[in-house]
């Protein structure tokens, strides 16, 4: 049995080496262009970051002469006020047309409440859905904060009392990252790209040994050899989980030499992705293979041309990678239950990677049972699809 499946995955393997659409997906595009672009995109985004803090916040404040002591007090930290004359729907409408970006008004009472030691108003105009304009606003709005309460500690001590009485909790914040967990706020979606790319490396073989042979005519000629259809299926099977192999390789070793050239250290960041950590990466994604070949065959067994089952496996390719999308959004952390579940706990263990920390044995081992038991009955299932007799259509 193991010879005749050694034979046909054999067979499989070569044919596809002269097909240039499964080498293109599966070894040239998406290893090489994915890690690529993915590093310039970290690059990009880490120069336009020292950009942006090394630039001065532009501030446009309608009424300056209203607050001149505010305005010293803005320029002493580095803000560059634009004095403007707005009124309230005038400031709406500039930052809504993106005229500007940041709106300080001062009403025309706040000097007078602030002389009679009410609370004097102002009002801060930004457009908080564009995430390139919240850190401006949030640090404007910090140093009104801290402007007042300024004022509030002169006027206490004018009045002989200790300043220090309107600060009865002092916090003090420590920050216990290292400077390889900080790395992974800017790959979180590394783990995506490897287990994404991985799939798409055995795509288009899947296809090519079932809806293809179907459309070509040679799946009824193959099945009167002298093996039993389940072999033909576990070769076929086996051929495909090699060019998801060679495919996710290719992809964690290219990552591993683009991401050293990202200035991670400009931001107090590094990057832990040396070759132990690439092997062990690829060793904690291997048990993940048989469940993307065997899910992406059986699909495509039911499919009548290579068209439609390209169709099909474009959304299967989704059902491994959308567990990622609910670890982000929901912040998900390992557990026993959730390290169950295929390519969640991939993405757990290559995190770990990343973080340089270490997650117990018992999780990895749940991780790795449970992936190669799903993918042990997904190959299982695949096999009895290929004893149907309507297999052939």
């Amino acid at each position: 049995m193991l010879h005749a499946i050694l034979t046909v995955f054999a067979k499989e393997f070569r044919e596809n080496l002269r097909e240039r659409r499964t080498l293109l997906s599966a070894l040239i595009l998406g290893p090489l262009l994915g890690p690529v672009i993915f590093a310039v995109a970290l690059s990009l985004g880490i120069e336009e970051g020292l950009a942006k803090a090394d630039r001065s916040v532009m501030l446009a404040v309608s009424h300056a002469e209203r607050a001149p002591n505010l305005i010293a007090f803005l320029h002493q930290y580095g803000v560059t006020v634009r004095p403007i004359e707005l009124s309230d729907e005038a400031a709406r409408d500039t930052i809504r047309e993106h005229h500007q970006t940041v709106v300080l008004l001062i009403p025309e009472d706040f000097g007078k409440q602030l002389t009679s030691g009410d609370p004097a108003p102002l009002v801060l105009y930004a457009d908080l859905s564009d995430a390139s304009n919240t850190k401006d606003q949030a640090r404007v709005k910090v140093l009104l904060e801290q402007y007042g309460l300024v004022i509030a500690r002169l006027r206490v001590s004018a009045r002989g009392i200790d300043p220090l009485i309107l600060t009865p909790i002092a916090v003090q914040n420590i920050d216990v990252s290292t400077p390889a967990s900080r790395s992974v706020l800017m790959l979180g979606t590394m783990s995506y790209l490897v287990l994404l790319t991985m799939l798409m490396g055995g795509m288009y073989l899947a296809i090519d040994t079932t809806a293809g042979e179907r459309e070509r005519g040679s799946l009824e000629a193959l099945l009167t050899v002298p093996v039993r259809r389940q072999q033909l299926i576990y070769g076929k099977i086996l051929a495909t989980c090699a060019y998801m192999a060679s495919s996710l390789i290719l992809t964690v070793s290219v990552f591993a030499v683009v991401l050293r050239s990202i200035g991670f250290e400009r931001f107090g960041m590094s990057v832990n992705f040396g070759p132990w950590v690439a092997v062990k990466m690829v060793l904690w994604c291997l048990p993940l293979i048989p469940v993307g070949a065997a899910l992406m065959t059986i699909v495509a067994a039911f499919t009548r041309s290579y068209r439609e089952a390209q169709t099909y496996l474009g959304l299967v390719l989704l059902i491994p990678t959308l567990p990622l999308a609910f670890a982000g959004v929901l912040g998900l952390r390992p557990t026993a239950t959730l390290m169950a579940v295929p390519s969640l706990s991939q993405h757990f263990l290559i995190t770990s990677l990343l973080r340089d920390e270490s997650l117990s044995t018992a999780y990895a081992t749940v991780s790795v049972v449970a992936t190669l038991a799903l993918g042990t009955l997904l190959t299982f299932v695949a096999g009895r699809l290929y004893d149907r007799e309507a297999l052939l259509g």
